[in-house]
């Protein structure tokens, strides 16, 4: 069941461990044209990072950790188990949880848990680690409620059957993750209208990366929804110069009287622009770039020409960027491009098709990417079995 549409709720085969498979590149100007890459280009390798049966795991991050990697993901009972009929994002049995890796090929088996919410599920964990080794966790949450309770609620709330949004939070470990404080709830962006559950303005929240620079100021680029009812959302730069303590309001980094833009991922380049992977809502949902030349004080934002979403980066030890995204149409899976080091080339990037095997129907995604060394990256994602488990992926892409 695919994320809906409108925002917060973004509500959006195993393969042995030493099988090689070729990658398919599509031309950036058509759809139709396929040419494998020679087969030493280069090697793809799919693995399982966590499934289990019993539990509906999904929206995956990864990050480098002390001793190799950690993956954090959502995961919820598969409630097909209980005799229901299907899945869906919001569960107030969804936690975040985290599995470990000293390669990134082998993984712990059981999960240790990073929170539970004391109100809600949880969506979304967004892994940070910054230069000093603490580790940022961002999620968001939903309380399911009685279905006269809405009404009492202070308005607007968003309300999902009888979900209602929480809003975003922060944890952080001082530990490689082994420990998490918070939550540290973020301030609502300028211009906020709707409430949380419990009757306060809406705290800031987003899927998407998060980026520390050079001065160690950490971005990230969070949603808004803009009216109410609600037909659209926008996206906001945040800031914190203190590890993710404290969160500060700096501008609008895309907004339209028609478009929706909602899961975003922030990267800096090496001249340092800001530049901010979106995925939008519309008629023809095309991924957006929006880029600040100014810190992140303005932003200019236009469509990169494809569609996929959401989209997650990680700059190449040559410099260039691996940027990667869901595919929902069919053959559904995961896709790529490698774009340059300042990120103008998107229109004429090649597409590297990752997986083009996902099960029934569109339940695909959340890819996010991490360097394993000089000629390897690692993206993982989730991804649906032919009997319709859903699992966390990775493929292992050679450079």
């Amino acid at each position: 069941m695919r994320k809906k549409s409108l925002l917060f709720i973004f509500l959006a085969l195993s393969v042995a461990l030493n099988a090689q498979v070729k990658n398919v590149i599509i031309d950036a100007d058509t759809d139709n044209e396929l040419d494998d890459l020679p087969s030493t280009s280069t090697v793809l390798q799919n693995i399982v990072v966590y499934e289990d049966p019993r539990f509906y795991a999904t929206f995956p991050s990864i990050a480098k950790s002390d001793d190799g990697f950690i993956v954090a993901f959502r995961r919820a009972p598969n409630r097909t188990g209980f005799g229901e009929g299907y899945n869906t994002h919001i569960d107030p049995n969804s936690y975040l949880v985290m599995v470990r890796s000293t390669d990134g090929i082998h993984w712990t088996k059981e999960p240790e848990l990073i929170h539970a919410h004391p109100f809600g599920g949880s969506q979304d964990p967004c892994l940070l680690r910054l230069r000093d080794g603490t580790l940022l966790c961002t999620s968001y949450g939903w309380a399911v409620v009685r279905g006269d309770a809405v009404a009492n609620m202070k308005q607007p709330v968003y309300d999902q059957g009888g979900s209602v949004a929480l809003g975003g939070y922060i944890l952080r470990s001082f530990d490689d993750g082994r420990t998490w404080e918070g939550p540290i709830y973020p301030p609502p962006v300028n211009g906020t209208i709707y409430h949380d559950a419990l009757g306060n303005l809406m705290p800031a929240y987003n899927r998407g990366a998060l980026y520390e620079s050079e001065s160690g100021r950490i971005f990230w680029v969070v949603a808004r929804m803009d009216d109410d009812p609600l037909t659209k959302t926008s996206n906001h730069l945040l800031y914190s110069d203190d590890q993710g303590s404290t969160w500060h309001y700096s501008a609008v980094v895309a907004q339209h009287d028609t478009l929706a833009f909602n899961e975003a991922s922030v990267y800096e380049t090496p001249k340092g622009d800001l530049v901010a992977f979106i995925r939008t809502e519309s008629a023809d949902p095309q991924a957006h770039i929006a880029r600040s030349t100014d810190g992140g004080k303005t932003f200019t934002c236009e469509s990169m020409g494809f569609y996929g979403h959401p989209l997650a980066a990680v700059r190449l030890p040559d410099n260039r960027v691996f940027l990667t995204y869901g595919y929902r149409r069919n053959p559904c899976g995961i896709r790529a491009r490698i774009l340059n080091a300042e990120c103008t080339d998107f229109a004429t990037a090649k597409e590297i098709v990752l997986r083009d095997d996902n099960g029934p129907g569109t339940d695909v995604g959340y890819s996010w990417p991490v360097v394993l060394d000089e000629e390897r990256v690692l993206v993982v994602y989730y991804i649906t079995r032919e009997n319709g488990i859903r699992y966390i992926g990775g493929t292992i892409v050679e450079l």
